[in-house]
């Protein structure tokens, strides 16, 4: 009986990162001697076991043959005589088929340690291709890692989704590998990366259709509306914004993906339209609902916030009043900043060509604080105070016409 400690622990070690969880591997021992050290067996699909006294797992070496499309058809193979290298090959990446010993050695049939120093992604064996979920997580990979995948696995990958493996994928196991990839630093290589090999026509139509499609240039220096939201996602990341907000940049602009072409490269409408396109998304994917309301109302109205600074105060206590912001100001809150993403993502914003000043800091957004401070001018109004005077049949327009007067002074603006 031999223990191995292997796939993303040792990845992460030899990067120089933290490691969270390590994966461990036991080699020539049967479920029932594990159980006789005191092992609690809590594998549903395959053995593996719980350490009596640290509760880390450990899973029996094990081989997998493919009996069905999709990624649940697999007959799994644990016994004594399995070895260590015929596990490790059945994992995805040359990166996380790297083993430790218990003396600290390293074992690496497959060439992952000089991978991980080129920075490449590469399938260790053909049987990558019966697991489709494998291509979200090179993917992700890609986005966390920032690594290169390799010629031979994009082929594999393309291979895999003209065969129609990525179609079996279920919608959750497509929303969890999603939500990784958009929290990781830059989410744009995972998109990238689908779109690569063909998987993100598949898996997210909408914003695949984003691609090639024009914009203004007086607006977009980038002109191509896929790289904007590629961009727009990036700025979210990199400013640490929740997966929310993040997924809201994803599909903000997904209405310019159906602009008649007699139009372009304007986008008329395209917020209404984008509207009923994050509905389907949303509810083909199973987004939480946090996820989703954020998109929704950020599709629709992200138009309107750019345009603050021309908005009379009226028609921002109306912008107020239809994004629940009275009732919900954080979710308001979240929505300016996926707005200034939006706002940041192009070209020019991330090169620094322009909006930036001479010491190389970026100008603000002031349509957010314009917004902000009609908000919280608003919020000051006493509505119970109101509710208790005058008519019942007027207490919604008389709140209304207080907060459009506090609107007004605050920003100085009798429009």
């Amino acid at each position: 009986m031999q223990l191995y400690e292997v796939g993303g622990a040792v990845r992460d070690e030899l990067l120089g990162l933290p490691v969270k969880d390590r994966d461990l591997v036991v080699v020539g021992a049967t479920p029932e001697q594990m159980m006789q050290l005191g092992y609690k067996p809590v594998g549903r699909d395959f053995p593996v076991f719980l350490h009596p006294e640290t509760h880390e797992e450990h899973a029996l070496a094990r081989t997998e043959r493919k009996t069905g499309p999709g990624y649940t058809g697999f007959v799994v193979h644990a016994a004594p005589d399995v070895t260590l290298e015929q596990d490790l090959q059945r994992r995805d990446l040359t990166i996380n088929a790297i083993a430790r010993d218990e003396s600290g050695a390293l074992i690496d049939p497959f060439g992952g340690v000089a991978d991980l120093r080129a920075g490449i992604l590469r399938h260790v064996s053909p049987a990558f291709a019966e697991d489709p979920v494998r291509v979200l997580r090179v993917a992700r990979f890609a986005a966390r890692f920032g690594f290169a995948i390799a010629p031979e696995t994009v082929a594999l990958m393309r291979r895999m989704t003209t065969a129609g493996e990525v179609d079996a994928l279920v919608a959750e196991r497509v929303w969890q590998e999603l939500a990784k990839g958009l929290m990781e630093q830059k989410p744009s290589r995972m998109f990238v990366a689908l779109r690569d090999c063909g998987a993100l026509e598949r898996i997210l139509p909408e914003v695949d259709r984003l691609f090639g499609v024009p914009q203004p240039a007086r607006y977009h220096p980038e002109i191509d509306t896929g790289i904007h939201v590629m961009q727009a996602v990036d700025c979210a990341a990199a400013r640490g914004l929740s997966l929310a907000e993040r997924f809201a940049a994803l599909t903000h602009d997904l209405g310019k993906g159906t602009t008649p072409v007699e139009i372009l490269p304007r986008h008329i409408g395209h917020e209404a339209r984008g509207l009923k396109l994050v509905e389907e998304l949303c509810a083909r994917l199973r987004a939480p609902n946090e996820c989703r309301d954020l998109a929704r109302l950020t599709a629709l109205h992200h138009g309107n916030a750019h345009r603050a600074l021309e908005l009379k105060p009226a028609t921002i206590l109306k912008l107020l009043e239809a994004t629940d912001a009275f009732r919900k100001p954080q979710r308001f809150a979240q929505m300016l900043r996926v707005c200034e993403c939006d706002f940041r993502g192009r070209v020019s914003e991330v090169s620094g060509s322009s909006s930036a000043s001479s010491d190389g800091a970026v100008s603000p957004y002031p349509q957010a604080m314009r917004l902000a401070r009609a908000l919280v001018a608003a919020q000051t109004v006493d509505s119970g105070a109101i509710a208790g005077q005058g008519e019942p049949a007027t207490i919604r327009e008389r709140i209304h016409e207080a907060r459009l007067t506090a609107i007004r002074a605050v920003l100085g603006d009798l429009r």
